[in-house]
């Protein structure tokens, strides 16, 4: 039997039965782009809940399954670094793989980025199991993805908002929040994708760090207002 089933249009439920999963994620260098600026990048001063996604995923990961992240614990203070890098102007093309390299005169940029150094998180998070997948147990893909943790295993290399500033995660502990409070703006909440076409959907929320936590909604501000318009 396929374990594909599509997620497109589908919300979280209001409440889990189970209490958060937790992880520590920490590195020397991470970048969470504002999407609001084009031309250099500028890094929010926390994980965004999109990164935390394609961390665990990077971890642990079934078609079955999609994390939910409730909640973000800034355990180092926020520091900033700059730097110029070199990337790509243009998009990989057919014609690009044919050719075989990229013309470094005219594909390349150097693009400065404003980046956070010495970062250190802890992650809560949700299993949420597909309604139509034949294990409805969260408990089983809970249970894989602690084993993981504890034996440094992952699919891929976990990353902190670019794949070359690689994480560091582990196990959480009590390590406590630092104190900290500030409205951050509009962040990203989610990145929906539709398996008919393909496309991006992306949703987003009202971020504000208390005493050094970040809470993330259930719903990003367009699925709240779907909701309620259907209501």
């Amino acid at each position: 039997m396929s374990t594909h089933h599509p997620w497109s249009g589908m919300s979280p439920p209001d409440e889990f039965r189970d209490s958060p999963m937790q992880l520590q994620v920490r590195g020397p260098y991470a970048a969470f782009t504002r999407p609001e600026f084009t031309s250099e990048r500028l890094s929010y001063p926390v994980m965004t809940p999109t990164a935390a996604i394609g961390l665990m995923t990077a971890i642990f990961w079934k078609p079955q399954i999609r994390y939910v992240i409730e909640q973000i614990d800034v355990l180092a203070p926020v520091h900033w670094a700059a730097i110029r890098r070199n990337e790509s102007g243009t998009a990989i093309t057919p014609s690009h793989r044919v050719q075989g390299y990229l013309d470094a005169d005219t594909a390349v940029q150097q693009r400065m980025t404003t980046m956070l150094r010495d970062v250190h998180y802890r992650i809560h998070a949700q299993v949420w199991v597909h309604p139509e997948a034949d294990e409805q147990n969260p408990a089983k893909w809970r249970d894989q993805l602690r084993r993981r943790l504890d034996r440094g295993q992952c699919f891929r290399t976990p990353f902190l908002g670019m794949r070359e500033l690689h994480a560091d995660v582990a196990p959480a502990d009590d390590t406590p929040a630092i104190d900290w409070t500030e409205d951050l703006g509009i962040m990203t909440h989610s990145i929906t994708y539709d398996d008919r076409t393909a496309k991006e959907t992306y949703d987003w929320f009202d971020a504000r760090v208390i005493g050094g936590t970040m809470r993330i909604p259930q719903l990003g501000l367009m699925a709240e207002h779907n909701a309620k318009a259907t209501a």
